[in-house]
Parts: C-alpha cells; sequence; structure tokens
C-alpha cells in the first residue's frame, strides 16, 4: 500500500542553540525554529551504554505516547517526534519552559509558593484523572517558567493504568526522601504520588524557611508514611483547599445567586451519573465550552438539548432531563466565571464538584440500562 503513505518532501531544519542537560540516556538540547521564530527542548534518546538500549527504548516510546495524549498547562506539551527503532534511538520536540525547577524557583521566589503548590497539585490530579502515574516525581522534573506558570516534564517512568496490577511497584529509583509504607507491599499508586508531592513542598519550605504556606494541614496529610491516613487523591486534595479557602474569600450576593442558579439547573437537569464517569476540571476549557454554547442559543429561553451543558462538566455516562436548562442562567453564569479571580473560580467547580457529588450513582454493568 505504498501510494497510501504521505511522504514530506523536505524535513525541518532547526538550528542548535545550546546544550541544556546530559545523562547516560542521551542528552537535552535547545532548539531554533527559525520559519516559527520559536524554541524547542529537544531530548535525544540514545544511550551511552548498549547493554539495556533496547530495553529503555521502550521506556523511551511510552513517554512519547504518553505526552501526546494530555494537554493540560501545567504538563509540558510534545509537538513532535523521531523514531529510528532499527537503531533504539529518537527524539522528542518539546516545548521550552523558560524558568527554573521548583526548588530553585521557590528558593528565588518564596512568596509564590502557594500558587506554586495549587499549579503542582492541579497538574497531577489531571494525571490521576487521566489514570497516568508519573513515578519520579523529583524537583527536577516540575519546572516552573519566569511568569509563574508549573510544568511537570519527564514520563520517561510514566505509566497508564488499566487494572490493579498495574500499581505494581515495577521501577527502583534513588529516591531523595524516606520512602511511603506502601513501597513494603511493593505498590506503588496515585496516594503514593500524593505522598512524593507532600514531601517535595514539605522539604522546600523547610530548607527555605518559607513561613507563609497556608495549606499546612493538608500537607501535613499528604506526607503520612502510612496510606491508611494519607489524603488518598489530588482530586481530595483541591476540594478540602477550596473548602477551607471558602472562608477566607468573599462572594457578592450577585454572586451567590448566579451560581446557585446555575448549580441548581444542574441538579434538576441530572439525575444519575455512573459510578465511572469523570469530573472535568479544566477551568478554560468550561469556560470557552459554555461560551460557544451561549452564542449558539442565546436566543432561545432553554437549551435544545440539556447535554451541551452536562458535557462542559461531565465526561463519561449519565442519565438527564433533555429540556428545561434555562439559557438566562448560562449566560449569567457565563459571565460571572470569566470576570471571577483564579481562587474564585476553583471554588466555584469545587462546589459544583460537591454538588454533582450529591446525584445518585448507579454502576451500568449491574444495572444494563444504556444511558443517554
Amino acid at each position: 500500500m505504498e501510494k497510501d503513505i504521505v511522504h514530506f518532501l523536505r524535513k525541518r531544519d532547526y538550528i542548535l542553540v545550546r546544550e541544556l542537560g546530559q545523562g547516560a540516556c542521551g542528552k537535552t538540547v535547545l532548539l531554533r525554529d527559525d520559519q516559527l521564530d520559536t524554541l524547542f527542548v529537544c531530548k535525544k534518546y540514545l544511550p551511552y551504554s548498549e547493554v539495556h538500549r533496547q530495553e529503555l527504548y521502550s521506556g523511551f516510546v511510552r513517554e512519547i505516547k504518553l505526552l501526546h495524549q494530555v494537554y493540560h498547562p501545567n504538563v509540558v506539551r510534545v509537538f513532535n517526534y523521531y523514531l529510528y527503532p532499527e537503531l533504539f534511538a529518537g527524539y522528542i520536540l518539546m516545548e521550552f519552559v523558560e524558568g527554573a525547577d521548583i526548588e530553585n524557583y521557590l528558593r528565588a521566589n518564596p512568596e509564590q509558593v502557594n500558587e506554586v503548590f495549587l499549579q503542582t497539585a492541579e497538574g497531577f490530579r489531571y494525571l490521576e484523572a487521566n489514570r497516568i502515574l508519573h513515578r519520579d516525581i523529583r524537583p527536577l522534573n516540575i519546572l516552573v517558567s519566569d511568569d509563574g506558570i508549573v510544568k511537570i516534564i519527564d514520563l520517561g517512568f510514566g505509566k497508564r493504568v488499566q487494572q490493579p496490577t498495574d500499581f505494581d511497584k515495577s521501577i527502583s529509583l534513588n529516591w531523595w526522601c524516606e520512602t511511603p509504607d506502601e513501597f513494603g507491599d511493593s505498590i506503588y499508586d496515585f496516594t503514593s504520588e500524593v505522598y512524593f508531592v507532600g514531601k517535595l513542598f514539605e522539604k522546600i519550605i523547610r530548607d527555605y524557611g518559607i513561613k507563609h504556606f497556608q495549606y499546612n494541614g493538608v500537607l501535613s496529610k499528604m506526607c503520612d508514611r502510612n496510606p491508611t491516613s494519607r489524603i488518598s487523591s489530588f482530586f481530595d486534595i483541591q476540594k478540602e483547599v477550596q473548602s477551607n479557602r471558602f472562608f477566607e474569600i468573599e462572594f457578592s450576593t450577585e454572586e451567590r445567586l448566579c451560581y446557585r442558579a446555575f448549580s441548581d439547573a444542574i441538579g434538576v437537569a441530572l439525575t444519575k451519573i455512573e459510578f465511572g464517569t469523570k469530573y472535568v476540571d479544566d477551568l478554560d476549557r468550561i469556560k470557552n465550552q459554555l461560551d460557544v454554547l451561549y452564542r449558539k442559543c442565546m436566543l432561545e429561553e432553554n437549551v435544545p438539548d440539556s447535554a451541551t451543558v452536562l458535557n462542559c462538566f461531565l465526561n463519561g455516562a449519565y442519565y438527564y432531563k433533555k429540556s428545561g436548562f434555562p439559557v438566562a442562567s448560562i449566560k449569567n453564569f457565563t459571565r460571572f466565571l470569566k470576570s471571577a479571580t483564579l481562587e474564585k473560580q476553583r471554588i466555584v467547580l469545587a462546589n459544583l464538584h460537591t454538588r454533582l457529588d450529591a446525584i445518585p450513582r448507579y454502576n451500568d454493568l449491574i444495572d444494563g440500562d444504556i444511558p443517554f
């Protein structure tokens, strides 16, 4: 089927700017694309030792696949890749983060510790929602750009969880802190990820004498070596953080009424949610989808199909009432959400998730019904 293969006639040329780092598995360099006037990071995989080159190559390919499946402002983006299977070598072309690793950034900018903590938890919550374990959480693998944006990098040891056996601890690294108790049972799961992120912030706060960290209660629960008493997920971290922050941030009467009208409409439209359905937590995506939806039905009294609203917040199956979702509530809520501060937006989303938690759940395999 040679005629069905697309051949590119010209390869893209890049200009080497400088080398960024080098290790046993290859090197990382900074490249410039003159046509786009853009900098890219190029990660070259070519281990010095040929003994494990074939075995480690599969991990390099796995990193590419995982990065291609994620898109979040706090996870590094991959733009292209080049693989040479016959040589067990290859390259990944990624976004360039102009900044520092999280430890050096917070040493220079300790006043940003609370925002950096929230962004880091949000990035790992996105990975958790997509069933991806990072498995190599350390300061060098979390960058912060000069404008304060957290970027999680290096999924070379990453793994997508599909079944319970995927939580087996199949890698052994030289960890930089005391390991959690579940390692004794050869388990590495999302609770383990919570532990290592917690220990990372605990170490930075202690080493640099940062006094104004606002989430010490949550951090203490993250750092508990016993998984049964540790906070269990990044989703729970966000809910606890926003619950505590609610009392510190004032909402006007108009804002509260606007939220409640929209939340009540959600509660009326939804009847049941399937157990496996995930909550959408990308605020930019939610705002954009609601904005587009309102423009499409702004002349109507009610949305023609409530699923178009519910899909902005739910990723999975559910039962719902098709009609009766007022367009006015979408207009007012979207306007409120877009004008609110980021912390207010996070509180609003956490409250909506709490509202969704109250909706009855069903198991599609047991109930046997067909959802929407």
